[in-house]
């Protein structure tokens, strides 16, 4: 090979972003898992156990090689192909694999400590362990830099992400019916604008109002980081977001149940509510287990048919971004399809690419063979991205940060969200418009 033809290739995988990165990561890792189960059909894959009752069953049944094999293989795979993405991002490599075994090290404690009965109880899942911890250390400690290298809680999260594609199933939507659908629609759209509103009512500068706006309507810090890449958001006001994000979500999770239980709330309507309103599928399945099964179910297959609309929600985003600027800029011309492809965080369209895959050409017997080891590794991919989270956040920002109104706007949009959902899941879920769907 010539000294011509290696500067190409090094130059073509330099311009590859961190978005393409994040889903070809998460590509290789969903193809092998494809490739292993239909090579070997009765193969089966490895899965690490968290929960623990009692310090001996910590010691004698999570804390074992055995089963610590999954995390550590798995943790050896991550290493490997982020450092390749990481290298070709210009990152410090020596600096990048010392501070991602720290985090991953955090991220497994975090699974663990989740894992044990009175937190699981409680709904308190290994998202709110990564957060605080990384949330401590970044407070009580000045970081030092192979600690920042490694802290990319956005590669982190797009990566899995992707990964969670698989697990969103156009025929798990369809369970929930014209009801589920109606509820996404009608909470991203009011929620997000009444976000947009309020946000400028309290003079938040619009890029944070888009972030947070997308956070509390679609999905959290998913959303966040989705528009965040469709409007080239400040990685600052995007690290504020999903911090409060996390905070916010502690108290939901554990009032909501207890709001359900004690005024009578029917399961089914209380499902779609806890769907609507939390912000990730595993916070959604810990809290609705809270009120019971019906709920469980409900309340996952609304969070689906939200996670649906991510896609469609960055494509809009993109678009009414670039029309305010043109509009603020005076300027007549409309959006071009190519800035608009430009804005449009890439590592979306490996999330919708997985989901249709896995919806339609993947057999059912597949991907039930294969989810749990996928749902591992996204879940580890998830707990570094809420690690790192902590470690970039410092408790101060939510308050300098322009004299702390993102966060008054922040928590105002969260108790319209709260209102506004419960009154949907009424109507749509709570036999008023339509027949409940039989959700069983």
């Amino acid at each position: 090979m010539s000294p011509g033809t290696k500067n190409t290739d090094q130059s073509f995988f330099n311009r590859i972003s961190e978005d393409v990165w994040a889903a070809v990561i998460s590509g290789i890792l969903i193809t092998a898992a494809l490739f292993i189960a239909f090579a070997w059909p009765s193969f089966r894959f490895p899965a690490a156990v968290y929960q623990w009752t009692s310090p001996r069953e910590l010691m004698d049944k999570v804390l074992t090689p055995a089963n610590l094999l999954f995390p550590l293989l798995a943790g050896v795979v991550f290493a490997l192909l982020s450092s390749i993405a990481v290298f070709f991002l210009k990152g410090r490599i020596r600096r990048y694999l010392a501070g991602f075994l720290f985090i991953y090290l955090l991220a497994v404690i975090s699974l663990i400590l989740a894992g044990n009965k009175n937190a699981s109880y409680y709904g308190v899942e290994y998202v709110v362990f990564a957060l605080l911890t990384g949330l401590l250390i970044s407070n009580l400690f000045t970081l030092p830099a192979w600690i920042k290298e490694a802290a990319r809680s956005e590669f982190f999260i797009k990566t899995g992400l992707v990964i969670l594609g698989t697990s969103i199933l156009f025929t798990d939507v369809v369970k929930a019916g014209l009801p589920g659908l109606l509820q996404a629609l009608a909470v991203v759209a009011v929620v997000w604008f009444f976000a947009i509103w309020l946000s400028r009512k309290l003079n938040v500068d619009d890029e944070f109002a888009v972030i947070l706006a997308s956070a509390v309507s679609i999905c959290g810090v998913s959303a966040a980081i989705v528009a965040s890449g469709a409007i080239g958001g400040d990685k600052r006001k995007l690290s504020y977001v999903t911090t409060l994000v996390l905070l916010v979500a502690i108290p939901m999770m554990i009032l909501q149940p207890w709001i359900i239980r004690n005024f009578g709330i029917p399961e089914l309507v209380g499902g779609a509510w806890l769907g609507g309103t939390l912000d990730t599928t595993a916070s959604v399945t810990a809290a609705s287990q809270l009120v019971g099964p019906v709920a469980t179910k409900a309340g996952v297959i609304v969070k689906f048919s939200q996670n649906v609309l991510i896609g469609f929600a960055a494509f809009f985003i993109s678009a009414w971004w670039i029309i305010k600027k043109k509009q603020t800029q005076n300027s007549e011309s409309g959006p071009r399809l190519k800035i608009i492809w430009e804005r449009f965080p890439k590592f979306v369209i490996g999330f919708m690419a997985a989901s249709l895959i896995f919806s339609f050409a993947v057999p059912e017997q597949t991907t039930k063979q294969i989810s749990g080891v996928l749902n591992g590794l996204r879940t580890l991919w998830f707990a570094l991205a809420f690690v790192s989270i902590g470690l970039e956040a410092r408790f101060s920002d939510l308050v300098k940060m322009e004299r702390g109104r993102p966060a008054l706007a922040f928590i105002g949009a969260q108790v319209f969200n709260l209102v506004w959902t419960l009154l949907l899941a009424y109507l749509l879920f709570g036999g008023i418009l339509f027949a409940p769907p039989d959700i069983k």
